[in-house]
C-alpha cells in the first residue's frame, strides 16, 4: 500500500513538473520575467528634430505602464537613440540597439529614409521593425518583409484622397507640387498622380523638390508661384511645411493650399508660420485634435490632457506628435498584452498581425485598428478637415482607401 501511495506521488508530482514546463514563459532576446525591452530611433536633432516630441511622448507613456505595474508584472525598458533624422545613423543606431542592447524590438522608428536604411537588416535579423513613425507603402509587405509593419495611414492613400477632392470640388485647378526629394515624398505624390490619372497631365503645371539638408525652399516656393498655380500641394516635414505657409503669406500668394497630415501639427507648424497665415488649409486627420471644441468634454481627450499634465507637463498639447505617440504607444501596449507569456519575436509579430477592430480613445470616431498575416497597414481611414480660426475642422465622411 505504502509502496503503491509512492508510486501515485510521485506520478502526480511528474505530471505537476511536466505542466509547469509546458506552461512556462517563453522569452526572446529582451525579455524576462522582469522587463521587456523595446528599443526606439528618433529624431531628437537634425532638420526633423520636431518628431523627436514622439519619442517623449512614448517614453512617458510607457513610465506611466510601469508604475502600473508594467505589462503582466513586466517593465517596459525603453530605450531611445537620436539619428538625426541621418540613413547612415539610423543603421549605426539599429546595430547597437540589436546586437548590443539587445533588444525584443524596436518601435516605432520614425522617417522613411531611416526605416529604409534599416529595413533589410532588420528582416535579415528576424527583430519585429513594428509600427514605423512613416506612412510609406512599402511597410505593408508582408510576403517579402515579414518582420516590418505600419501603423499610421499609408502615404499614397492620403496622396488620393487629395485628387478626389480636387477632381470633385476644383476640377479646372492649376497644381503647384513641392515635395521632400527621398522616398517619403514621392510615396504621396505617387498616390496623387494615380488618383488625378489622366487629368494630372492637365492640371500639374509644376513640381518643385526640396532635400532635408536645405537651410530654405524660398527659390522653390518663388517658382510655384510664378507658374501660375493657384493650387498647392504642400508634401513637406515640419521645419519646410512652416516656412512653405509663411512665404506664402509673405509673397501674396494664395492658393488652395493642400498641407499633408505629417506636417499639419499646429504647435509645431501652424503656431510658427502664424496662424492668420493657415486659415483654410485642408489636410487629412486620423486622431482627435485637441485644438478642435467638439473635444473638449471628450473622455479620452480629457484623460489624456490629464495625462499630459502628470506625465509630459513639458509637452506642448497643441502639438499633435504628441496625441500622435500616445496612440501608437497604446497600441504597442495592446501587442503586448496579447502576447501573453510568450514574448518572442515571433509571437510579437503574430500578435502585431492580429488586432481586431481595436478603439483608441484618440481615433476619430469610426476609425480602428485592423491587421491580419496579409494585412500589415493598421489604420486605413482618414477625414478631411480645413483650418478654421485656431483649429481644424473636420469636413465630409470618413473615406477608407484599400
Amino acid at each position: 500500500m505504502i509502496r503503491r501511495f509512492l508510486a501515485v506521488a510521485v506520478a502526480v508530482v511528474a505530471l505537476l513538473t511536466f505542466g509547469a514546463v509546458t506552461q512556462a514563459a517563453k522569452y526572446g532576446p529582451g525579455a524576462s520575467d522582469k522587463e521587456i525591452k523595446i528599443g526606439n530611433i528618433n529624431p531628437y536633432s537634425g532638420p526633423a528634430s520636431a518628431y523627436g516630441v514622439i519619442g517623449r511622448a512614448i517614453g512617458a507613456y510607457f513610465k506611466t505602464i510601469n508604475e502600473q505595474g508594467g505589462i503582466n508584472g513586466r517593465m517596459i525598458n525603453f530605450i531611445s537613440y537620436d539619428d538625426g533624422y541621418s540613413p547612415p545613423k539610423a543603421v549605426e543606431q539599429a546595430r547597437r540597439l540589436v546586437e548590443q542592447d539587445e533588444v525584443l524590438l524596436i518601435f516605432q522608428s520614425l522617417g522613411t529614409p531611416s526605416n529604409s536604411a534599416i529595413h533589410k537588416y532588420m528582416n535579415a535579423k528576424q527583430v519585429p521593425q513594428l509600427f514605423v513613425a512613416t506612412g510609406a507603402t512599402k511597410w505593408g509587405d508582408p510576403k517579402n518583409f515579414p518582420w516590418t509593419m505600419g501603423w499610421q495611414p499609408n502615404y499614397q492613400t492620403e496622396g488620393q484622397i487629395y485628387a478626389q477632392y480636387l477632381l470633385k470640388n476644383k476640377p479646372d485647378a492649376k497644381i503647384g507640387i513641392l515635395y521632400q526629394n527621398d522616398d517619403y515624398g514621392k510615396d504621396l505624390l505617387k498616390g496623387f498622380h494615380d488618383g488625378l490619372g489622366a487629368a494630372g497631365r492637365k492640371l500639374i503645371v509644376l513640381e518643385q523638390t526640396y532635400e532635408v539638408a536645405d537651410p530654405t525652399i524660398d527659390s522653390q516656393m518663388a517658382n510655384l508661384k510664378n507658374s501660375g498655380a493657384d493650387t498647392f500641394l504642400n508634401i513637406t516635414t515640419p521645419k519646410f511645411a512652416a516656412q512653405a505657409i509663411k512665404k506664402s503669406a509673405e509673397t501674396g500668394w494664395k492658393p488652395l493650399h493642400l498641407l499633408n497630415n505629417v506636417g499639419a501639427s499646429i504647435g509645431s507648424v501652424l503656431v510658427p508660420a502664424g496662424l492668420e497665415n493657415a486659415q483654410g488649409l485642408i489636410t487629412v486627420a486620423y486622431a482627435k485634435d485637441y485644438a478642435d471644441p467638439q473635444w473638449a468634454n471628450d473622455p479620452g481627450m480629457l484623460a489624456w490632457k490629464a495625462w499630459m499634465q502628470k506625465y509630459n507637463p513639458e509637452g506642448n498639447l497643441n502639438d499633435a506628435s504628441n496625441i500622435y505617440g500616445y496612440n501608437a504607444a497604446q497600441t504597442m501596449v495592446q501587442v503586448l498584452k496579447q502576447c501573453g507569456d510568450d514574448l518572442t519575436r515571433e509571437n510579437i509579430m503574430r500578435q502585431a498581425a492580429n488586432l481586431k477592430d481595436l478603439e483608441l480613445p484618440l481615433l476619430l470616431p469610426g476609425i480602428k485598428i485592423n491587421t491580419s498575416p496579409t494585412d500589415f497597414y493598421p489604420i486605413q481611414s482618414e477625414q478631411l478637415a480645413r483650418f478654421e480660426g485656431k483649429a481644424w475642422k473636420l469636413f465630409g465622411e470618413v473615406i477608407k482607401v484599400d
